[in-house]
Parts: C-alpha cells; structure tokens; sequence
C-alpha cells in the first residue's frame, strides 16, 4: 500500500521516530504530510531542519491532523499520554490508525486507553532500522482492518523489512530474538575483534575485518538460495580452519548461550507486558 497519500503523525519524536519519518520521506511521502510532536522545542527544530517535517508541541495537534497516528513515546509514557488526550480529543481519537512502537505494551492496555473501537497495530521494530535495514514484527487488533495491516506494513518496510505476527503473544519471542538481537551480535562483534588482537592483529585491523565480516556474512545469507546451515556447510573444509575454530564454539556451547540469551529475552518481555 502506497503511505504517499496519507497524513502521517508521530506523538514523540526520538530516534526511531525520526528513522520512520526518514524512511517515509525515502519513499516518497511529502515532508508536509508527516507531523511529529515533541515536548523538546529543540528536537522539533533538529527534526525539522533534519526531515523536512512538520512539528508541533500538542500531542492532540498530531492526533487530529493525522490518518496515522505513530505511538512513539517510552513504555512508561504510554498511558499518560494516551489519557491525556483522551481527556481533551476522546471523539477524536477512532479517526486514525494507532500504530505503536512501545516496547512492551500489550494490545490489551492499548484498548483500555483509546476509545472502543480504536483500530491499532502493535510493532515490534529493532535498532536497524536507523539505517533502513530493520526488522519489525506486527500484529493488528480485532478493529484493525486490512488495510491497515497494509498500512503498517509499508511503514516499517520502508525503514526494512515486516513479518505479521498471526498472534500478539509471538512479539515476546520476536523481542527476544530480532529486539534484542542487534545487542547479541554487537557483543559477538566486540568478542570477534577483541580475539583478533588477542592473536596477534593490530587493533584498528581487528575491527575492521570483524566489522565487514559480521556484514558480508549477513548479506550473503540473505542474499543466497541456501540456508544458513549450508553456507557454514560451504566453508567448512574437512581438516581445515573453520571447523577446528566451529568444533570449539560447540565445545564452549556456544548454540545454547544463544539460545539461553533470546529465551531469557523472551521471558522479560512477557513479565513486561503482564
């Protein structure tokens, strides 16, 4: 679905706002249809200066004006901000698509603070999509229709890509896994280039050859026809470097920390959500 369009709202106005907007912008919506409201007078002016955007200090402002309404404030924010406006523009508020970000916020609480009725998209995107190669989950309540998947989903694919959950309770796993992720792989990244110089490298060629590893290994696979498992098949040579330094990942449990992260992950957002 086209978003061009559209009028496009974000109530807060931080980073991950400021990717969406950017992406949007990238994809051909008018800088003059997206609106971004923010209590900092000096985000708004970088947003602004940045974008192109509109911005404004009214929460409510954005609400009325916009098709789509981005909930981009932290978790804890959520419901003061929603009762806010609820107060001043609850006749308002079943116009736009709800589209929220909050980590952690469940449909359920979402539906308590909008009017019944209100169409809403839960998202789960991750850190990448600062730089357009996101990875976002979403799932539509009762209300939301499909176009308004559809609508969401051209959102968070112009910063990535979208995956629609068939169930809300598949965000906690998907927090745990591509949420969380980015965090598992720049620790990975950080352990890379530390046993680079631990062996012998200079520390600035450590980094960058861990560095573009860690990309081109991720590009070739989603790139290639084959698996994961194939391509690590591909490199592996009997007798040969790889599966000496392979052997001694799975020695180390290397699989199960892994999993044990993303699990542990996935617990904490479901306690979050509670």
């Amino acid at each position: 679905m086209s978003l061009k369009d559209k009028r496009i709202g974000f109530i807060g106005g931080g980073a991950m706002a400021e990717a969406l907007a950017g992406g949007l912008v990238a994809a051909g919506v008018a800088p003059a249809s997206i609106q971004i409201s923010d209590i900092a007078a000096e985000r708004r002016i970088a947003l602004e200066a940045a974008l192109g955007v509109r911005t404004s200090e009214s929460n409510g402002e954005v609400a009325r004006a916009s098709e789509i309404v981005v909930l981009a404030v932290k978790p804890a924010m959520v419901e003061p901000v929603l009762l806010a406006l609820r107060e001043s523009d609850a006749a308002d508020l079943l116009a736009p698509l709800w589209i929220s970000i909050a980590a952690g916020t469940p449909i359920a609480k979402l539906e308590r603070t909008l009017p019944a009725g209100a169409r809403i998209v839960r998202a789960m995107p991750n850190t990448p999509a600062l730089v357009r190669a996101g990875a976002t989950a979403i799932c539509g309540n009762s209300t939301a229709t499909r176009d308004d998947i559809a609508a969401a989903a051209s959102l968070f694919d112009s910063v990535g890509i979208h995956w629609e959950a068939p169930r809300e309770e598949l965000l906690d796993p998907v927090t745990g896994l591509s949420g969380s992720g980015p965090a598992y792989l720049f620790r990975f990244l950080e352990a890379l280039t530390m046993a680079g110089e631990r062996v012998g490298l200079p520390a600035e060629a450590a980094a960058q050859l861990a560095t573009q590893t860690v990309f081109g290994a991720a590009k070739l696979a989603l790139e290639s026809e084959d698996s994961p498992a194939r391509l690590r098949e591909k490199v592996s040579s009997p007798g040969g470097t790889t599966l000496a330094g392979l052997a001694r990942l799975e020695a180390e449990g290397f699989p199960e920390a892994i999993f044990a992260a993303v699990d542990a992950a996935t617990r904490r957002a479901r306690e979050l959500g509670e």
